[in-house]
Order: C-alpha cells, then structure tokens, then sequence
C-alpha cells in the first residue's frame, strides 16, 4: 500500500527507543509500533509517529534437564529465528516456520499454525510502557492469550513496545505432525523418521504450496479468523455439507475453515481491478498491484456479508485495519 507517516523513526536498542519516546512530539503524536508490518492493512496515511521495531539478538538465557529458555530481540525476523532453533535443535517452534512477521509481534497476534500457538512456548516478554519509558516483565498468565488474540490487542493496545521475548523450548522434540497435511508432505519427502529440520520444511512445502510470496503478491496472509460454532450448529451444517472440515475446541464448541466458507461463496480466485481472493487459498487476500487499502476492505467486507447470508456465520478480520 501506497501510504506515509507524518513521522517515522526506527530504534535498534531499548535505550534509543527511551529516547524517542521522551520526545516531546513522541508525546504528541498518535504512534504505531511496526515490526514487519506483515499483519496490517493502511487504508489511509497514518497521521502521527510510526516506530520501527529493529531490535535484534537471540541467546540462550538458561536451561534446564528438559527445556531451553531462550531469548530473542523483538525486531528479529520471526521466521529467522524459526530456523536458528531448528538448526540449534530447540523443540517447539518447528510448526511455525514461514510465518511473516516479528519475534516482538508473536505474541500480540498469538501466532499459530499447524496445531502450535505462540503461547505454547511463551514463557516471559520484556516490554516498554509507552507513557513513561519503564521498562516491565510480563508472563503468560499476564497476556491473555486466545485464538489470535492477546491483552495487546485489548487493554495494552498502543501503550507497551515489546523489546524483547523469551521462549521456552524442548530439550526433547515432540512432534506435532497430525494437524494439515504434515504426515502427508513428509511422506511425498521421503521421510520416515521426523526430525526438526524435516518438519519445518514440509511446513514450509505446505506454505509455499498454497500461500503467495509476499515479495510476489501483497498480501497480509489469512485475512480472516476460523470461526468458531457450536457443536449443534456443526452438525447442523455438516448434514448440508458433508465435506465441511472442523476441528473441536472444546465438549461444545467446533472451529471451521473460514476459507472452506469462502470458497463456497464463489470468492476463491476472484479479481476486481487489483483487489482479489487468492486462487489457491480464499482465505488470503491479495492486491496484485495497484489495490488501494480501501478496495482490499470493501472486497472482506463483500465477502463477510455473503458468508452470513450462506451460513449464518460471522467472519472476523484476522489483520488490523489502520
């Protein structure tokens, strides 16, 4: 998106980040923490300071007979560090290959896939409170976390910078391979017997396979969260719709593809100018060039109200709109 910020400054330690922010215009202004941006969609220009998270670093803090306790600078390229656990051989994040973003935006987004969450290898974040420059630990109990949602997200929207976070990871893998096609790509691989580096690479396989390049197509990847229903209701629609695809939550509660629901709406490899619904996944929505931000809502909005009217099923944005 074609956008700018009235102001824009990147920090790469926590002491340059203080400095800004005892700025009287950081005071002032409206400010937006930005790690790789990969998650948001600028509808218009942002009118105030945008900080650019460039912290960097990742070390071993402290270890235990089963766990790895290592810590990572918020602006290190989550995808990045990704690689570096698998090729140090720490256990827990090998699911999570592939994904934009930041190590500091992990957390805010509680990001996941193939059947692992941020949150389970969270063990603790530094963060800087906005209002006074100080400095405060916060664990996993203190954040929040849900289905792509954090406290972040909630009460401490635009009050902390996460500086910096620390995981806790597995001496001894365990493998997490029944969710998506994992233990279907592993065998195109030739693989029998698992390892770290095997896993993350049929995870990125799978990605590459159904999700456009960011550096190709914009795109914010999935657009929407799986939404959530009731028992009731699942087996209600699955009596309709017998090839629907859910996975239960709870003894009540089942999580359906939002883009199965999409691609029943006829959106999948829709185009209207540059905005669209991907061809190989209606999930991601994608600007094939010249899409203004403005053009990429009205497409979700289109497609949230179509996917209501079908199913009675309301779809909610998985990227925020700015």
């Amino acid at each position: 998106m074609d956008v700018k910020a009235s102001f824009f400054a990147a920090f790469k330690t926590t002491e340059e980040l203080q400095a800004i922010l005892t700025e009287k215009s950081a005071n002032t202004e409206k400010i937006l923490i930005l790690g790789g941006g990969s998650n948001i969609l600028f509808c218009n220009d942002f009118d105030g300071l945008v900080l650019k998270n460039e912290i960097e670093g990742i070390k071993l803090v402290m270890e235990t007979d089963e766990h790895l306790y290592v810590k990572a600078g918020a602006g290190v390229n989550w995808h990045q560090f990704v690689l570096y656990c698998v090729h140090h051989g720490y256990a827990g994040v090998e699911n999570l290959a592939l994904i934009p973003g930041s190590v500091g935006a992990s957390p805010i987004q509680n990001i996941g896939a193939y059947g692992v969450e941020l949150k389970d290898v969270f063990y603790e974040l530094e963060a800087m409170r906005i209002a006074d420059g100080e400095t405060v630990v916060m664990k996993k109990a203190d954040c929040l976390f849900g289905y792509r949602e954090s406290i972040f997200k909630r009460a401490y929207q635009n009050k902390f910078v996460i500086t910096s976070v620390t995981f806790i990871l597995h001496k001894k893998p365990f493998f997490n391979t029944t969710y998506g096609a994992i233990n279907e790509e592993l065998r195109e691989m030739g693989v029998a017997n698992p390892t770290l580096n095997s896993i993350a690479q049929a995870v990125m396989n799978i990605r590459n396979s159904k999700l456009p390049n960011p550096n190709k197509i914009g795109n914010a990847g999935s657009f929407f969260k799986n939404p959530e229903i009731t028992q009731t209701q699942y087996n209600q629609l699955k009596l309709k719709y017998p090839n629907v695809s859910g996975y239960p939550t709870s003894t009540n509660n089942v999580k359906i593809a939002a883009g199965w629901l999409i691609e029943q709406c006829g959106w999948k490899g829709f185009r209207k100018g540059d905005a669209g619904c991907y061809e190989k996944q209606a999930l991601v929505l994608v600007n094939y060039g010249q899409a203004m931000g403005v053009e990429i809502l009205s497409l979700s909005n289109e497609i949230v109200a179509t996917v209501y009217e079908k199913f009675q099923i309301k779809l909610e944005r998985e990227v925020n709109v700015l």
